[in-house]
C-alpha cells in the first residue's frame, strides 16, 4: 500500500519547478476557459439563491458557496489574462430582491436550492480533478488541485447541512440477488 506522506512528498517535488513555462496547451486553456464559465454559473445560481431563501443555515452555506466562487473566479479570470486566454461569456449578475415577493410556482424552494447548488460543487470538482491531471505545466495543475481541495471542503459541510434537513437525495439501496434483505 502506498505511504500517503511519500505521496504528497512526491508531488511536492514536481511543483518545484524551476523550468521556464511553456504556452498552456490546448487541453490547458479549454479546461481553464470550461472551469471559469462553471464558477460564473454557479454565482448566478448562488445568487437566485439568495434571493429565494429565507433559511438562516441555507443563506450561510450560499454566502460560503459565494466567496469560494467569486475568488477562484477573480483567480483563473487573472491567470487567463495573463496567459492571453480569451474570456468566456458568462451570466450577467443578479439584482438584489425580497425572497418575500416571489410568487410561490415559481419560487424555489430549499431543498431544490441546495441540491443545484450541490450539483454545481460537484461539476466543478470534477472539473478541477480533470484539470489537475491534465496539466503539462505544474502551476496549471497545483492551481486545479487547490480549487478541488477548497471545493472538496465546501462539498463536505453542504452535505452535512443537507443530510441534517433531510435535502439528500438518495438512490435507492443495492441488494445483490441472493444477499438477505434487512
Amino acid at each position: 500500500m502506498t505511504n500517503i506522506l511519500e505521496t504528497v512528498l512526491d508531488v511536492m517535488k514536481t511543483l518545484v519547478d524551476n523550468e521556464p513555462k511553456p504556452p498552456l496547451h490546448i487541453g490547458e486553456a479549454m479546461t481553464c476557459w470550461t472551469y471559469l464559465t462553471m464558477l460564473e454559473e454557479e454565482i448566478a445560481s448562488v445568487q437566485i439563491g439568495l434571493n429565494t431563501t429565507t433559511d438562516i443555515e441555507l443563506l450561510d452555506a450560499l454566502h460560503g458557496a459565494m466567496e469560494i466562487a467569486t475568488a477562484q473566479s477573480n483567480i483563473i479570470r487573472d491567470f487567463m489574462l495573463r496567459e492571453g486566454v480569451s474570456l468566456p461569456p458568462v451570466s450577467e449578475k443578479k439584482p438584489q430582491s425580497d425572497p418575500q415577493t416571489i410568487p410561490m410556482g415559481v419560487k424555489l424552494t430549499d431543498d431544490e436550492i441546495a441540491n443545484a447548488l450541490s450539483i454545481k460543487v460537484v461539476a466543478n470538482y470534477m472539473m478541477c480533478a480533470t484539470g489537475a491531471v491534465q496539466s503539462v505545466r505544474n502551476d496549471v495543475g497545483f492551481m486545479f488541485a487547490g480549487f478541488q481541495a477548497e471545493k472538496l471542503k465546501y462539498g463536505a459541510s453542504l452535505k452535512t447541512l443537507m443530510r441534517k434537513r433531510g435535502w439528500m437525495k438518495i438512490p435507492p439501496y443495492y441488494v445483490p440477488n441472493g444477499l438477505p434483505t434487512q
